[in-house]
């Protein structure tokens, strides 16, 4: 098969396996496309035995008995299957039943298949099954063949996970017990997701699906509960695709020969197609989701469009694939704006959630948030840390579509989330909510406390915010002042760039609002993981392009509108200006001259321009290096250890494959850190963390003895933190950090302070390292 074909049959079979129902389903349609395309007469799937541990279970097979299906069982490293599984590597033999760990079971009828070759099915590091091939000649399978099969178990590793969840969370929800060897399941055998915490906290909702906008190939399998009601909903989007169209239609025809619109006029010939609306409307009567009808429907008249011999023809495919995303596009706009629907207790639940779909749920609506990418330092998790809800991210093969609507309980201490829960764990979790709760009254009685260390060292504490909405909350713990407004938040949540008066309006509300208690406030600072609607930024690499204080300096119109608006509202309050993401002293110098321009063209209108503080943000190990010269040009750095650990680890913390090596106590951390606070304080500079290391209480301890000055977090770590600070001394946390100096991994460092908490009594706190 040459590699081309080889890669077709690839793709099309993980396509299948992907859209299959459930995890049967799945399985037969893989070793039959695998037992076609590799002309073997037998193919088989080996999955882990849910009633031994460490064994596997024949599930699938092509070739053999169809009967042995269920019934075939390995022990722990038992036979060629246990051997595959056990070395994590191909087996490839002439003759199988001379091989001293063949296993023979006569109901299969596999004597006459000599010739075996095997392969793990590896995902994400782990053996989620062997898949075999037989032949009745004897003699090796050729290397053509060995590739095609390990190429197609790597690839059809995640389909078959997926598949696994779906078949888990179905046990589950009909009572079944599973052991831990075949599902997620927690000490008495309930069924859970895995992720990692992203935002701590606990929350009991209702899920609410997010999908991609307008992707077809995101629309998950989801039955309809109300046919009729999707059968209006679609003529709804017909309707408004249909004036859409005409419009754009009309607007063309004055702009260029009536003769060329027509091409344009073809859209409307296939929405107002009445085989097309049949088709979509006979499957919603037969279950399907209207997104789910829709995405089908389409794709098959792709497909037909596709397979065409006029050349024409052919090209109205894609005019076809362009139609069913503006219908998706209608469907989804509906399914996210309806007045009051989402529920009370809505929690997201998304491959990948966007602060536009946290801002778009009403207040006091949204409880948590649950993302099949990311870590807890993306900001959807820094953002739920603001919102003062529990956040889940990097759940890996998260069915969106299967848990929309469900009930849910999301742990944002052990990042599990639990899906139509027993009332044994739905009781559980309202008990630690309550003891939360409890905890949380306990400590307001800190609030107007300084948060001094036991021997007299005063730790300034601020708040991290972005949303007027944060500031009576900020104020309620009792924060010193903002250590960081995010601007970018009044960007993301409109159509288009706020006006200057705009940007003057709402700052000026947050300068007020705190009155002499500095509020630091940051400039804009988009790209990475945070895009403008209205301006896209396509890259390979985001966080590696355009972003933070390079897209201001190459829009100085934008950044100087900004520079006014902040000058303008700085009379209000106690103002710091931060500038994000300084990578390089000529950056910085260029964002310094842009400030003295915006000051001298507010002078020249004849309003106040005061000289504010400016400092500047330390995330990039290239700013690390030149603290020193930074230093010199600015009053004050603040470190933000969200990106600083994401650059230093070379880890993308929206990449839930890489998420767990994501750790601000990596000693290549730890160490960058001291080295900004040393060259700092050497020029004399205060140095401030508003990274979610300061909201952990074993990170802000580090930067306590490290020497950091100020610590900023979510309002609602606030507490918390000052009751860490207030249990130890100076003298303890700077043991601490010279010990972390010496440290080879954060294991140990995160262990020797976790202890150090549970001995001060503070064992509440760590809940979060389960």
């Amino acid at each position: 098969m040459q590699a081309g074909n080889v890669l077709k049959t690839l793709h099309r079979l993980t396509e299948q396996v992907a859209k299959a129902p459930d995890l049967p389903t799945a399985l037969r349609t893989l070793v039959t496309g695998l037992a076609q395309a590799m002309d073997a007469e037998v193919c088989s799937i080996y999955l882990p035995d849910p009633e031994v541990a460490g064994g596997w279970v024949l599930r699938a097979t092509e070739g053999l008995n169809p009967e042995s299906v269920g019934q075939v069982h390995l022990g722990p490293g038992e036979g060629l299957v246990g051997l595959v599984a056990r070395e994590e590597e191909p087996v490839n033999l002439e003759s199988a039943q001379d091989h001293a760990w063949f296993r023979y079971f006569p109901e299969t009828g596999e004597e006459r298949f000599p010739a075996f070759l095997g392969v793990p099915i590896l995902h994400r590091g782990q053996v989620l099954g062997v898949i075999a091939v037989q032949s009745l000649n004897a003699g090796r399978f050729d290397e053509e063949h060995a590739t095609l099969l390990f190429t197609a178990a790597a690839q059809l590793g995640g389909a078959i996970a997926h598949a696994q969840v779906l078949e888990r969370l179905v046990r589950a929800r009909e009572g079944k017990a599973e052991t831990p060897e075949q599902a997620v399941a927690d000490g008495s055998g309930e069924a859970f997701l895995a992720g990692l915490g992203g935002a701590q906290g606990i929350a009991i909702g209702t899920a609410w699906a997010v999908y991609p906008p307008a992707d077809l190939s995101a629309v998950s399998d989801r039955r309809t509960d109300d046919p009729e009601a999707d059968k209006r909903e679609f003529r709804t989007a017909l309707a408004a695709a249909d004036q859409e169209l005409a419009e754009l239609g009309s607007t063309l025809t004055e702009r260029i020969d009536e003769e060329d619109a027509d091409l344009f006029h073809a859209y409307l010939h296939m929405v107002r197609d009445k085989g097309f609306q049949r088709r979509v409307e006979a499957r919603i009567d037969g279950g399907s989701w209207v997104q789910t009808a829709v995405r089908d429907v389409v794709r098959e008249y792709i497909g037909a469009f596709e397979n065409m011999d006029d050349p024409y023809l052919r090209e109205r495919a894609a005019d076809m694939r362009d139609l069913g995303r503006r219908l998706l596009a209608q469907l989804q706009q509906a399914h996210a704006s309806a007045d009051g629907q989402y529920p009370d207790d809505t929690v997201l639940v998304g491959e990948e959630i966007s602060p536009l779909s946290m801002a778009a749920v009403p207040e006091g609506q949204l409880k948590g948030v649950v993302s099949a990418t990311g870590s807890a330092g993306s900001h959807v998790a820094i953002l739920a840390h603001a919102f003062g809800i529990p956040a889940v991210m990097g759940v890996e093969d998260l069915p969106v579509g299967l848990i929309d609507g469900k009930e849910v309980v999301v742990d944002g201490y052990s990042g599990r989330l639990y899906v139509e829960p027993s009332p044994r764990i739905r009781d559980e979790y309202r008990r630690l909510e309550a003891e939360e709760a409890a905890l949380t009254e306990r400590l307001t009685e800190l609030r107007d406390q300084p948060a001094v260390t036991r021997d007299g060292r005063t730790i300034t504490l601020y708040a991290n915010t972005g949303l007027l909405a944060d500031l009576d909350p900020a104020l309620r713990s009792g924060a010193e002042g903002i250590g960081l407004y995010r601007t970018e938040l009044p960007f993301l949540t409109r159509d288009r760039f706020p006006s200057e008066a705009e940007q003057v309006r709402i700052y000026r509300q947050v300068f007020e609002a705190f009155g002499e208690r500095p509020v630091t406030i940051r400039t804009l600072d988009i790209g990475g993981d945070k895009l403008l609607p209205y301006l896209p930024v396509k890259e390979d690499n985001p966080f590696l392009g355009w972003r933070g204080l390079r897209l201001s300096l190459d829009h100085p119109e934008i950044f100087l509108t900004q520079l006014r608006a902040i000058l303008r509202a700085a009379p209000y309050g106690n103002v710091r200006l931060l500038l994000p993401m300084v990578t390089t002293v000529e950056e910085l110098d260029q964002a310094l001259r842009l400030i003295e321009r915006a000051r001298a063209e507010l002078m020249e209108d004849g309003e106040p321009a005061p000289e504010l503080p400016v400092g500047a943000m330390i995330e990039v190990p290239s700013a690390v290096f030149q603290t020193a010269a930074i230093a010199r040009r600015v009053n004050f750095l603040s470190i933000g250890t969200n990106d600083l650990t994401q650059y230093v680890l070379a880890v993308d913390r929206n990449n839930a494959r890489v998420a767990k090596l994501f750790d601000h106590l990596h000693p290549a951390v730890t160490h960058a850190i001291n080295s900004v606070v040393d060259q700092a304080h050497a020029e004399g500079r205060p140095v401030s963390v508003c990274g979610e290391m300061a909201a952990d209480p074993v990170g802000a301890l580090l930067l306590t003895g490290m020497g950091v000055d100020e610590l900023s977090m979510s309002a609602g770590a606030l507490l918390r933190i000052k009751w860490v600070l207030r249990s130890f001394s100076t003298a303890q946390t700077r043991e601490f950090a010279e010990l972390a100096r010496v440290d080879e991994c954060a294991r140990t460092t995160r262990a020797r302070m976790e202890t150090a908490l549970v001995d001060a009594g503070l064992g509440s706190l760590i809940r979060a390292g389960d």
